[in-house]
């Protein structure tokens, strides 16, 4: 094979495959300069939730969308199909780390499966900010989440008051290894233990983010205890199916709530909830890109926790312009 020589002026000669090698490396360096940039030519800032389909994440979508236009970052979202998927979430990462984005938003489904690839991240000078739920390493610029000790705390103030101070009650929860509802599951025990000790935790079953598997758990704990006085459910999914199993038994046990859909709102109308214990996944969206920007403009906190907020809200409530507010945060201006 030959190739053609070229002589560039006052310097030596140069095949063209010798050139060819050397635009290579370039071609490269820039494609990795150019990663970080979106469609919009904008900076852009990865967030990647436990899921996509609930409403809590599609409010936390707006509230990334809003500080992105705020401080003129691109927001690129993507979510494991299951809200369970560790792994998936895992590669959704790596490929943003691969691609040198700004930074990166994450709310973990496990708290040390995401280690591996938030700290690489963070050797590779990523900015990541934690949200939702606790990852077990320190190397983060910020961590926006409810207090969900107190959470639940709240939740089992509510109970052991609308239960008289008696009473079996049960908690469907959401997975093992989930450190926000893990924090709110213990909160809500060590409260009702300590303030109403009368009041019994006979089960707690674990729904994994499935409606249906909320709904069969909460059949087979009112089977087992068919004088079940109370149920705790610590997330939407769970909330969802726990309530679908009280109407379709016709039960009278009361249900406490966590996380708001319209659904759900309904059902508290209709007095089949009593209470629902509501976060504020927009400012979780807000604050987690906003504390990566300001990062990034050397501005921004080191290892900061920053207290999104939560209020338990019963129907006499839903008329409060602050709970409406919580409520009705107007995402669809974000995620047109």
């Amino acid at each position: 094979m030959s190739y053609k020589h070229l002589q560039l002026p006052g310097r030596r000669t140069f095949s063209a495959f010798t050139l060819g090698r050397m635009a290579v490396p370039a071609l490269v360096l820039l494609a990795f300069g150019l990663g970080g940039c979106g469609k919009t030519g904008q900076r852009v800032i990865g967030v990647v939730p436990k899921g996509a389909n609930h409403i809590f994440w599609q409010t936390v979508h707006a509230g990334a969308v809003k500080a992105g236009r705020e401080f003129g970052f691109e927001i690129e979202w993507n979510a494991p199909t299951l809200e369970i998927d560790a792994s998936r979430q895992i590669g959704i990462i790596e490929s943003m780390v691969n691609r040198r984005l700004a930074g990166i938003a994450l709310a973990p489904v496990d708290r040390q499966a995401l280690v591996g690839i938030v700290e690489r991240a963070a050797d590779e000078r990523i900015p990541v900010a934690i949200f939702d739920s606790g990852i077990d390493t320190p190397r983060r610029i910020a961590y926006v989440a409810t207090d969900n000790v107190e959470a639940g705390r709240m939740a089992a103030r509510r109970m052991g008051e609308a239960l008289g101070g008696k009473g079996k009650v049960a908690i469907i929860g959401f997975m093992p290894g989930s450190a926000s509802t893990m924090e709110r599951e213990s909160g809500f025990q060590d409260s009702l233990q300590l303030l109403y000790p009368e009041v019994t935790i006979v089960g707690m079953q674990f729904a994994m983010a499935d409606r249906a598997k909320a709904m069969a758990a909460t059949e087979n704990l009112l089977n087992a205890h068919p004088d079940l006085a109370g149920i705790y459910a610590d997330n939407e999914s769970s909330s969802s199916g726990a309530v679908q199993a009280l109407k379709s038994r016709k039960s009278k046990a009361l249900l406490v709530a966590m996380d708001a859909s319209d659904q759900l709102i309904a059902d508290m109308k209709a007095g089949y909830i009593d209470s629902i214990v509501v976060q504020n996944p927009f400012k979780m969206g807000y604050e987690s890109v906003r504390a990566i920007a300001l990062k990034i403009r050397g501005e921004g906190p080191l290892n900061a926790s920053i207290d999104s907020g939560a209020m338990l809200i019963r129907p006499s409530d839903l008329d409060k312009p602050d709970v409406r507010a919580l409520l009705y945060p107007g995402i669809e201006k974000y995620l047109k």
